[in-house]
C-alpha cells in the first residue's frame, strides 16, 4: 500500500533483516530490504524512503560510511544505526553525524519499533515543512510590488499609520493592501504571518527599503 510508511533495512545478515521485516510489517510498515550498503545506493534507496535501518559493521562499505555519502549528496531520510559492537566513539560518530537513534544488538522489539515511529514522524515533520513553505512560496508570488512592501512593513509590527507614512499612501489604502494579504496568504493573523514569514524567509527582501526611497 502505497500510503504506508516506507522503511529500508540496509544489512548484510539475511536472517536478522528477515527478523526486522516482519516486526515492521506486522506493525503496517513497507520494507525494502538490502543486503548491502552499495545495492541501496545503486537502487537510490532513498527515494520514498521514511525510515532507514543500517548496520554498521558491513563488507565494502560500513553504516557509517554510507551515512557520510548520504549525507554530503543532500540526501536527509531518518537514520537508525544498529550494530552488535557498540563503542561510545562510534555511537557519538554517528549521533553528530545525523543518525536519530542508535541501538545495540540485541534490542527489544518495543525499543525497536519505537525508534523507527520516532524516525517517520521525523520525516513526516520535515515534508509537511516543506510543503508549507512551497505554498507560502506561491501565494507570496500572487501578491503585487506594493502589497509585497506592505508585507515587508507589517512584519515589523508597525501600526498602519507608521506603514502609510514610510510609503507615502493612506492609513486607508494600507489597511486594503493589508487587507489583501491577509487573503492572498491565506493568514488568519498577523502573528500566523509573522511565523511563516520566520520559516520560509518571505518579505525578507529589499522591496519595502525601495519603497522607502
Amino acid at each position: 500500500m502505497p500510503d504506508l510508511p516506507s522503511v529500508c533495512i540496509v544489512d548484510d545478515d539475511a536472517g536478522f533483516a528477515d527478523s526486522l521485516r516482519c516486526l515492521l510489517e506486522a506493525e503496517n510498515y513497507r520494507t525494502r530490504i538490502y543486503d548491502g550498503a552499495l545495492p541501496f545506493l545503486d537502487d537510490q534507496g532513498w527515494v520514498d524512503c521514511d525510515c532507514l535501518i543500517v548496520d554498521i559493521q558491513m563488507p565494502r562499505m560500513s553504516g557509517l560510511e554510507l551515512q557520510d555519502r548520504l549525507a554530503s549528496a543532500g540526501h536527509d531520510v531518518p537514520l537508525i544505526v544498529l550494530t552488535g559492537h557498540a563503542d561510545v566513539p562510534t555511537a557519538v560518530r554517528a549521533l553528530k553525524g545525523g543518525a536519530l537513534d542508535f541501538l545495540q544488538k540485541p534490542f527489544c522489539d518495543a525499543e525497536f519499533l519505537a525508534a523507527v515511529a520516532r524516525a517517520v514522524d521525523s520525516r513526516r515533520d520535515v515534508t509537511l515543512r516543506q510543503a508549507e513553505r512551497a505554498a507560502a512560496a506561491e501565494r507570496y508570488a500572487t501578491l503585487t510590488p506594493r502589497e509585497r512592501e506592505v508585507l515587508s512593513e507589517m512584519l515589523t509590527g508597525e501600526p498602519n499609520k507608521v506603514i502609510a507614512h514610510r510609503l507615502g499612501a493612506s492609513p486607508r489604502t494600507i489597511e486594503v493592501h493589508r487587507s489583501r494579504v491577509f487573503q492572498k496568504m491565506a493568514v488568519p493573523s498577523l502573528s500566523r504571518l509573522i511565523r511563516i514569514a520566520m520559516e520560509t524567509g518571505i518579505g525578507a527582501d529589499s522591496d519595502a527599503d525601495e519603497g522607502r526611497r
